[in-house]
This record gives C-alpha cells, sequence and structure tokens, in this order.
C-alpha cells in the first residue's frame, strides 16, 4: 500500500507522516529529506547548478540513508540539522527542478518503496512519483501558520532565525514550487485537501488515519 501525503513547505508533512506511519506500520519515506541531501552535497562541493557534469558526479556517488528514527544521513554522516538550515532552504527549490536530480530521486524513491507499505511525503508523490498511490492527501495550512511552525522547528533544532524571513522565505518558496516548469506543486485530481492550520500534529494524524482506513481498508 501506498499513501501519498503532498503539499507546501510547513504544512507539516514531516511530522505527520511520522506519526501515521509509525501508527499505522507504514515505512516514512521523507523525499524532502533527500532532496535536501542533494542540496547540500552541492552546496558542501561548491558546484554551481549549471555544471551538470559536477552534479552528474554527485548523484553517481551520493548515498542516503532515512532511519526509523527520523535521522538523516548522507554518505555515511549524519546531516538532520545540517539540511535543514537556510543555506540549503534557499537552494533546494532550484535544485529539486534539475531533470538528472529529479530522475535519479524518483528511481531511489520508487525502489524505497517496493514491494512495501509505505507512507511518502513531498510536493509531487501522488502526481508524478506514484500517480496510482492508493491514498493521496494534500496537506495545506496558511503561509502565516506555517512560518510560525518552521520557526518553533528551527528553535527546537538550535537555528536562529526569525518570523518574517521565514515568513517571506516560505511565500518566495510557495510561487517557485507552484510555478515551476517540472513537477510543479499542485493538488492531485484525486487527492483529499485537508487543511491543518487548526488543528495539532496529533489531531491531522488522527484525521489522516481515518482517510486511510476509509480508502484501503
Amino acid at each position: 500500500m501506498i499513501v501519498a501525503i503532498d503539499g507546501p513547505a510547513g504544512a507539516g508533512k514531516g511530522s505527520v507522516t511520522k506519526q501515521v506511519g509509525e501508527r499505522l506500520g507504514l515505512i516514512n519515506i521523507d523525499t524532502g529529506a533527500m532532496f535536501r541531501c542533494v542540496t547540500l552535497n552541492i552546496l558542501q562541493k561548491g558546484i554551481n547548478l549549471e555544471e551538470e557534469n559536477k552534479i552528474k558526479e554527485v548523484l553517481d556517488k551520493i548515498h542516503i540513508d532515512l532511519k526509523e528514527n527520523g535521522k538523516v544521513f548522507l554518505n555515511g554522516k549524519d546531516v538532520s540539522k545540517q539540511i535543514r538550515e537556510d543555506e540549503v532552504n534557499h537552494m533546494v527549490s532550484p535544485v529539486s527542478v534539475i531533470p538528472m536530480v529529479r530522475k535519479k530521486l524518483l528511481e531511489l524513491q520508487r525502489q524505497m518503496a517496493k514491494g512495501k507499505n509505505v507512507i511518502m511525503e513531498g510536493r509531487d508523490i501522488g502526481t508524478v512519483i506514484f500517480p496510482n498511490a492508493d491514498v493521496k492527501i494534500y496537506l495545506d495550512a496558511t503561509a502565516q501558520e506555517r512560518a510560525r511552525r518552521r520557526v518553533k522547528q528551527n528553535q527546537e533544532n538550535g537555528i536562529d532565525c526569525s518570523y518574517e524571513e521565514v515568513l517571506k522565505s516560505i511565500m518566495e518558496r510557495d510561487q517557485k514550487d507552484a510555478t515551476r516548469e517540472i513537477a510543479p506543486l499542485k493538488q492531485a485530481e484525486d487527492a483529499i485537501y485537508l487543511d491543518s492550520t487548526n488543528l495539532s500534529v496529533e489531531e491531522t494524524a488522527d484525521e489522516i488515519i481515518k482517510i486511510i482506513k476509509t480508502k484501503a481498508y
């Protein structure tokens, strides 16, 4: 069984997907973290996004490991905190539309999910990665609420930022994600819309579990 959770940055997809996965025994595959790992690796090597040969070298050698405890490892190193920092936040959107990056990660994501019961979150899971997913949910929240959540998350991870900076970044990311030529962020026609603005993580997870049980059991 494949459950696809799509939605904009800061909608709570990561936290909710993790909780739903734990409660239903589904393997959680965080595609956003995978794109962030590629972005971080490109930044670490000082590669310009026009240097296609160098990006290809990164993709040929990259190893991404998503642990059950939520930790993310890039080429054997724990980068759980680094992939959430501002430098990666600003670069992940342009990196994520590079065709060879999308092709490589699509292959990895489908490979990870093969023959398993998974819940996967991202921007285009229900539209591109798994258009035939058993359950599709589009998780949303207001930009203001998403900025508030992201600031809280950053503070918990020891990342210093202001609400105004984060809100601006989220609104710019929304615009880029919605208007990009390759795999733009949009709700799949058969996805169920869920607004989490006034819901806690637990309440959102409850609603998603109800949907999954109605659709897939």
